[in-house]
């Protein structure tokens, strides 16, 4: 599965935020402005880490927030919001954190799919911190390795 789509609309850069909870809002935000989730969807998000824990840090610096497919989410969809001030999740290694993306799955056989595909990204180390200075759009499109439309 490719990556979800990436409009500029999804893209939240140098946002604050008071908390973990804040930031996570913030991403479901972009993914409502995109058209990929309705924005009761950020709510679910956090209620998944309240839940679960902080596993969505899933490097230092970097949280991949999202919840189940269902009513919430309109189309696969991805958001990325850098954080002026980094925030902490209460993630023992990975915090805190300056890249928060967002990810809406409207199927649930694609969703490990899209969770590796963005993972991937990652594999290279240098991607957190060109994310977390990006200053545009266009180059979190261009560190993600997706078109601007």
């Amino acid at each position: 599965m490719p990556l979800p789509p990436l409009p500029q609309s999804a893209i939240d850069i140098g946002a604050s935020a008071a908390d973990w909870r804040a930031a996570v809002a913030l991403s479901g935000a972009a993914l409502a402005r995109s058209g990929a989730a309705k924005p009761g969807y950020a709510g679910e998000m956090i209620r998944m880490i309240e839940d679960h824990g902080p596993y969505v840090v899933i490097a230092p610096g970097l949280a991949l927030a999202h919840a189940r497919p269902g009513p919430q989410v309109i189309t696969n969809g991805l958001s990325i919001v850098t954080l002026t001030e980094p925030v902490s999740f209460g993630h023992a290694h990975n915090d805190p954190v300056r890249v928060v993306l967002g990810l809406a799955i409207a199927e649930g056989g694609a969703h490990l799919a899209a969770v590796a595909a963005v993972a991937n990204i990652f594999n290279d180390s240098s991607a957190i911190d060109r994310l977390a200075s990006a200053t545009s759009a266009e180059e979190v499109q261009q560190i993600m390795g997706v078109s601007s439309s």
